[in-house]
């Protein structure tokens, strides 16, 4: 039977986990590098806490238990419940996003996969020359054959969009140390999508100093919602826990994931060969006029993301 002084230890911790989170300590900067990074397992704590809640034997760290796992729940349990879906009349769009994990995931697999899912637009991070190379040799270009590319051959640097429709020049968005190009889609309703593909500097390891404030700035020089419709899909190396993605939220933009009921579909694991995904790195944000129909998590063979799907129908 654990000793009442090791119930007290973990009812603390799961209640400074609770009040880290529903505080945001993770705007505080003196406390971001730790704070990022744990944070980003809030759902895994707030299943931990309720098991603790149960198993705690005395009845105030039981008790404190509880109360923490309820607060963590309320925050966490929204993203597995469908929202209602505006009346959207617009043209649907397909947009499929992975990070090819230095470029290794590109090939025939990821090229099956935007024929199997019929995607518009593909965002890729991690990408490489000779991964553009393997993509056309696929045959990428045949069903995709519109390209915004910005390639960087130094580790995860390069990113890219292919898409069914024609791209211009898009937004202007601020540096970043990987690159994240913008475009504007050319319907052929005639309407048009401004879209970017995120790539922000992970926040992690805590003990790299200047990693969490470059990924914190990255990702607040991300545009705000607009008209025409901005897509915001990539690799954001954050999520729902995290309060500069949520002040993404609150400058227009929606989590498609979430409003169908999957934000808590993770899309990252520690290593590609076969070991469970463990968080939801990986959106795509929608204008919420945008009627999301759809979105799929999909393995890639050779990268540690899961490929994220979305399909939603646009404002008219």
């Amino acid at each position: 039977m654990p000793s009442p002084r090791l119930e007290w230890a973990v009812a603390s911790c799961i209640a400074g986990w609770a009040v880290a989170r529903l505080t945001a300590a993770d705007r505080i900067r003196p406390l971001e590098r730790l704070a990022v990074p744990l944070l980003s397992f809030t759902p895994q704590a707030a299943a931990g806490a309720g098991l603790a809640a149960v198993a705690l034997r005395g009845r105030r760290p039981a008790l404190t238990a509880g109360l923490a796992a309820a607060a963590l729940a309320a925050v966490v349990a929204p993203r597995a419940v469908p929202r209602r879906t505006p009346a959207a009349t617009g043209p649907e769009l397909s947009v499929l996003t992975v990070n090819l994990q230095y470029g290794r995931a590109a090939g025939e697999g990821l090229v099956r996969l935007v024929r199997r899912t019929g995607a518009d637009v593909l965002f890729v991070q991690e990408l490489t020359g000779d991964a553009v190379t393997r993509l056309k040799l696929a045959g990428l270009d045949e069903m995709l054959p519109n390209e915004m590319l910005d390639v960087e051959e130094y580790r995860y640097r390069g990113s890219g969009i292919y898409a069914r429709y024609p791209l211009r020049d898009g937004l202007v968005i601020g540096p970043s140390y990987a690159s994240q190009p913008t475009a504007r889609l050319d319907l052929p309703s005639g309407q048009a999508v401004q879209l970017v593909c995120v790539h922000p500097h992970p926040p992690m390891p805590p003990w790299n100093l200047p990693s969490a404030p470059r990924w914190r700035a990255e990702l607040a020089a991300l545009p705000p919602a607009g008209d025409p419709p901005v897509v915001l899909a990539g690799d954001f190396n954050a999520t729902l826990d995290h309060a500069q993605f949520r002040r993404l939220l609150r400058l227009g933009h929606v989590d498609a994931a979430s409003q169908v009921g999957h934000g808590l579909v993770p899309t990252w694991g520690p290593e590609p060969r076969g070991r469970p995904a463990l968080l939801a790195f990986d959106h795509v944000l929608v204008d919420p006029r945008c009627a999301v129909l759809a979105t799929w998590a999909y393995p890639v063979p050779g990268s540690d993301h899961r490929a994220l799907y979305a399909r939603f129908r646009l404002p008219s």
